[in-house]
C-alpha cells in the first residue's frame, strides 16, 4: 500500500490549494479524497446536454482584493474580464441591486443625488438601534420599507430564518451605495477562469505529488492508507461524530431549463424576494460569455436537506460550534479548513487565503525539513 505524507479530505479550494502548495513547495505526496466524483467541490463546472458550460452548484464569481490570491490563482487559467450584475423583482419591476442611486430612482420615481439619497435615507432609517443581527444592520441604514422590499423575505428563504434570527455579518456583506455603480461586487480583481473551474482545478492538481480517490468516503479508507498528517475540510461536527450535537447548515436544490431562444434575462442573476418559493435565477451564458443559439437558466431553491453549503450563523451555532473548535485545538491529528471545517461564511478568495496562510504557518514549519 502507498505510503502519503498527507490525507487530504475534500476537493474544493481549500484541500487543493493546500495539495497543490505541500505537492509543489515541499515535494510530499498527497492523497486526496472526495466523496463527491469530481474535483472542485462546489465550482464544479460542465457542458450540459445542449453544450452550453453551466456550474452544476450555483453561479460562482470569484473576486477578491488580495493581490496574493489573485496571483495565485493567475498561475493555474486565464481569466474572462467579468463584472458581476444583479437585478432584483420588487413590486413588479425589475431594479439594480444592491441599493443604488439608480435603484431608488426607479422605485421612488424620482432622481436623487448622493446628497438627496443620504439624506433620504436618514429620513427614514431607525435611529438609536445597536446593531446586534442582520435585521438591525438594514433598518439602521435605510429603513423598514426597503428592508421589507429587499431583505426579509429573501433572508427568510435563504436560511429559513429571519434577518433578527441571524449574525449582523450575514448582511452586513451587501453594501448599499450612494452612487451609481450597479456592480455587485466592486473589487479590484474579478472575474471567472477563461475555461471553467473544473479545467481550473485540473491544472492544481496536475502535480506528479498529488493523488485523488474521488467518489469514496474518507473514512472507507482512512484505515487502510498510510499517512502522516490529516487535513479535513468537511463539516467538523461530522467529524467528531455530533459529539456536542449537529450544527445548522443550509443547503441548496438547483433545477436547470434549458430554453430554445439566445438569452432569457438581461443579466446574470436576479433575485426574487419576495416572490416565488425560489431565491433567484441565473443565467449562465451571461456569466461565461459563451455563444449559443439556446440558453440555460438555473432557479435556486433553499433547503435544509442535502450537501451542507452555508454555516448558519446565530448564537446558538457559534457557541457549539466554539465546543467543536475546542476539540480541535487538543487533536493534534487533523487540521480543519475551509467554510466547513472552520464554520464560517468564507468567500472562494477567502478560502484560498486561509489555506496559504495555514500552510505558511501550519505545515512548512513543521515538515520542510522533517
Amino acid at each position: 500500500m502507498t505510503s502519503f505524507d498527507f490525507l487530504i479530505v475534500g476537493a474544493g479550494f481549500a484541500g487543493v490549494t493546500m495539495a497543490e502548495q505541500i505537492a509543489t513547495r515541499l515535494n510530499r505526496h498527497v492523497l486526496v479524497v472526495d466523496r463527491r466524483k469530481h474535483i472542485a467541490g462546489n465550482m464544479y463546472d460542465g457542458f450540459n446536454d445542449a453544450g452550453i458550460l453551466v456550474h452544476l452548484y450555483g453561479p460562482h464569481i470569484f473576486h477578491t482584493n488580495n493581490k496574493r490570491v489573485f496571483d495565485y490563482i493567475t498561475q493555474y487559467t486565464e481569466w474572462r474580464n467579468y463584472q458581476h450584475r444583479v437585478f432584483a423583482y420588487v413590486d413588479g419591476r425589475f431594479v439594480q441591486f444592491p441599493i443604488n442611486l439608480n435603484t431608488m430612482q426607479e422605485l421612488l420615481g424620482r432622481s436623487f443625488d448622493p446628497e438627496q439619497m443620504n439624506a433620504y435615507f436618514e429620513s427614514v432609517r431607525a435611529k438609536d438601534v445597536t446593531v446586534r443581527n442582520s435585521r438591525d444592520v438594514i433598518v439602521s441604514k435605510v429603513g423598514e420599507e426597503l428592508y421589507n422590499k429587499f431583505f426579509k423575505n429573501y433572508t427568510k428563504k435563504q436560511w429559513n430564518r429571519y434577518p433578527d434570527e441571524l449574525d449582523a455579518s450575514v448582511i452586513a456583506r451587501i453594501p448599499v451605495r450612494l452612487n451609481r455603480d450597479d456592480r455587485y461586487f466592486t473589487d479590484v480583481y474579478q472575474g471567472l477562469p477563461k475555461y471553467g473551474y473544473t479545467r481550473l482545478f485540473e491544472r492544481m492538481v496536475s502535480h506528479p505529488n498529488i493523488h485523488l480517490m474521488l467518489g469514496v468516503d474518507y473514512r472507507e479508507i482512512k484505515g487502510m492508507v498510510p499517512y502522516q498528517k490529516l487535513i479535513y475540510t468537511g463539516p467538523i461536527d461530522e467529524y467528531y461524530d455530533y459529539r456536542f450535537g449537529a450544527l445548522p447548515y443550509r443547503s441548496l436544490r438547483f433545477v436547470h431549463e434549458t430554453i430554445d431562444q439566445p438569452f432569457y434575462q438581461s443579466v446574470g442573476v436576479v433575485n426574487y424576494p419576495n416572490d416565488y418559493e425560489f431565491t433567484r435565477i441565473t443565467e449562465m451564458k451571461r456569466l461565461t460569455g459563451q455563444e449559443h443559439s439556446k440558453t440555460t437558466i438555473v432557479y435556486e431553491y433553499p433547503t435544509d436537506d442535502g450537501d451542507p453549503y452555508y454555516p448558519v450563523p446565530t448564537e446558538e451555532s457559534k457557541e457549539r460550534y466554539r465546543q467543536y473548535a475546542g476539540l480541535a485545538e487538543q487533536d493534534d491529528g487533523v487540521l480543519f479548513l475551509g467554510r466547513l471545517g472552520t464554520y464560517k461564511y468564507y468567500n472562494m478568495d477567502q478560502v484560498i487565503a486561509q489555506a496559504l496562510s495555514v500552510f505558511e504557518k501550519e505545515i512548512v514549519t513543521k515538515y520542510s525539513h522533517s
